[in-house]
C-alpha cells in the first residue's frame, strides 16, 4: 500500500476530529480554499503551517513525524527512552508523584496501557490477582483489571467499572486509530465477566451523586472504594512523554482510607521500564 501523501494524512485527521474543512480552517485561521488545497495536493503546506494544522488536529506528537516525512520535512519530535538522559527530569517527576501519593494506589503508564512505574501502595491490592502470569513483565494494566483470573473478581461493581473502561479505551482509538488498542479492545471485551465469590463481603452501595465511576473493591483488608484521576505532561515535545499518563486513585470514604493507611508497609513497587 503506497504511503499517504501529506494531504490525505490532513484530510483524514480532520475527519476523524468530525470537522468540517469549514471548522479546521476557521479554527486554523486560514481560508477554506488554502485547506481545499492543501488536502487534494494542489498545494504544499510549509513545515510551519503543517505543525500549525497538527496542533488544531489535535494529532499525537508520534504521527506528526510521518505527516512532516510525508511532506519532505525532516521529523521534530524526538522518541527518547525513558533511560535517556535527557529524561531524567521527566522520570524524577514521575517517581516524586507516586511516592507521594501514598498510602494511595498511584501509577504510570504508557500509551498501550503498560505499566511503566507504581508505588508501594499498589503492591497490596496485586494480592488479589489469581495468575500470577499477569504480573509478569510487561504488565498490560487494563488486561490486569478486566481479566478473570486478574483483578476482575475482587470488582464489586465489576460491569460499571469495566464499562468505564472499555469506553476510555475505545475513546482513545477514536482519537489515535493505534491498532494495538484496536486489538487489545477486542481481547478485553470478549473476557466474561466473574461473579464474586461468595463468602466475601460485598462493598455497600455507595451514591456518588453521578458525578464519578467508582473503582469499588472486595479484598482481604475489607472493602476498598476508590475515584481516580489522571495526569498527564504539559506541553511535551518527546513523543515518549507525551504518552505517559500517571493514574492516581484517591479513597471514596472515611474507612478506605483508614484501611490504606494500615495497610502501608516498606514494598517494592515497580521500577520505571528501561
Amino acid at each position: 500500500m503506497p504511503a499517504r501523501t501529506v494531504g490525505e494524512a490532513l484530510r483524514d485527521w480532520r475527519q476523524r476530529r468530525r470537522m468540517s474543512q469549514l471548522d479546521l480552517a476557521l479554527e486554523a485561521e486560514i481560508s477554506q480554499r488554502h485547506l481545499s488545497f492543501l488536502e487534494s495536493g494542489r498545494s504544499l503546506p510549509s513545515r510551519e503551517m503543517l505543525l500549525h494544522l497538527a496542533e488544531r488536529l489535535e494529532v499525537p506528537l508520534r504521527e506528526r513525524n510521518p505527516m512532516l516525512l510525508a511532506a519532505g520535512y525532516a521529523p521534530v519530535y524526538a522518541e527518547r527512552r525513558l533511560d535517556d538522559p535527557a529524561m531524567k527530569p521527566a522520570r524524577e517527576a514521575i517517581e516524586l508523584v507516586l511516592r507521594g501519593h501514598e498510602p494511595f494506589p498511584a501509577l504510570a503508564v504508557d500509551r498501550h496501557w503498560t505499566l511503566v512505574s507504581a508505588n508501594a501502595a499498589l503492591g497490596p491490592l496485586l494480592a488479589e490477582v489469581r495468575d500470577a502470569a499477569l504480573l509478569r513483565p510487561p504488565v498490560n494494566v487494563l488486561r490486569l483489571a478486566l481479566h478473570p483470573a486478574g483483578l476482575a473478581p475482587a470488582i464489586a461493581n465489576l460491569p460499571e467499572w469495566r464499562a468505564h473502561l472499555l469506553d476510555r479505551l475505545r475513546h482513545q482509538i477514536a482519537v489515535g486509530g493505534d491498532t494495538v488498542l484496536s486489538d487489545l479492545m477486542r481481547e478485553l471485551a470478549a473476557y466474561p465477566v466473574p461473579a464474586l465469590p461468595v463468602p466475601r463481603p460485598a462493598v455497600p452501595a455507595r451514591d456518588y451523586a453521578g458525578v464519578v465511576v467508582p473503582l469499588e473493591l472486595v479484598t482481604r483488608a475489607g472493602p476498598l472504594s476508590f475515584f481516580s484521576t489522571t495526569t498527564v505532561f504539559g506541553t511535551p515535545v518527546d513523543v515518549t512523554l507525551s504518552e505517559l499518563a500517571l493514574e492516581s486513585f484517591f479513597p471514596a470514604d472515611a474507612a478506605t482510607a483508614e484501611r490504606l493507611r494500615a495497610l502501608a508497609a516498606p514494598a517494592k513497587a515497580p521500577g520505571l521500564s528501561s
